[in-house]
């Protein structure tokens, strides 16, 4: 069993070289997609992802309970591909409606610390291999609003403790992996 972390920039080719290594393990994938198409964009996205999958993959949707679909489909003979964990962190901030003051410190919602601590407890006991994809926000300019440098801060903790719980991380840059662990 192996829990591969994949991390990188937007369009860096992080979702493709996931893919790559998944069908490279030779076991049954199932893809937890957390994605959700609310807007004309974000469709467009869904639908190039749809056409780089293999017909043969099993695909679920999963907006916010993503540890109790791993648990669900990990097995011995199952590779678990979850793209991304940057949507599903942003499912999760923003799922409970709020007042998000244009100033200080922004606490995330029970739901979010909750289900965190789910996912990481899931990668833990999985059956099988997990590969998680997740982009690398952080690297550049520091955004202006509170708001945006409260979820670029939730990103980076959560790379983080994924990272720490994996047996492999890979930065991937202008489609190339780098290797930071395992």
């Amino acid at each position: 069993m192996m829990r591969t972390l994949i991390i990188g920039g937007a369009r860096s080719g992080k979702s493709a070289y996931a893919e790559r290594l998944a069908v490279a393990s030779r076991k049954r994938i199932v893809y937890i997609a957390t994605a959700q198409a609310g807007d004309d964009e974000m469709k467009s996205r869904i639908a190039h992802h749809l056409e780089r999958r293999d017909v043969y993959w099993t695909t679920v949707e999963e907006p916010i309970e993503l540890a109790r679909t791993i648990e669900k489909h990990s097995g011995t003979d199952t590779l678990v591909l979850v793209d991304c964990l940057t949507v599903w962190l942003s499912n999760l901030l923003f799922s409970e409606p709020r007042n998000y003051p244009d100033v200080g410190l922004i606490e995330p919602p029970p739901a979010f610390q909750y289900q965190r601590a789910l996912l990481l407890q899931a990668l833990d006991k999985a059956k099988g291999g997990v590969i998680l994809v997740s982009n690398e926000i952080g690297q550049g300019v520091i955004p202006q609003g509170a708001l945006s440098r409260w979820f670029v801060d939730e990103s980076g903790r959560l790379n983080q403790d994924v990272a720490a719980v994996c047996d492999r991380a890979i930065l991937i840059v202008a489609g190339l992996p780098v290797v930071l662990k395992g």
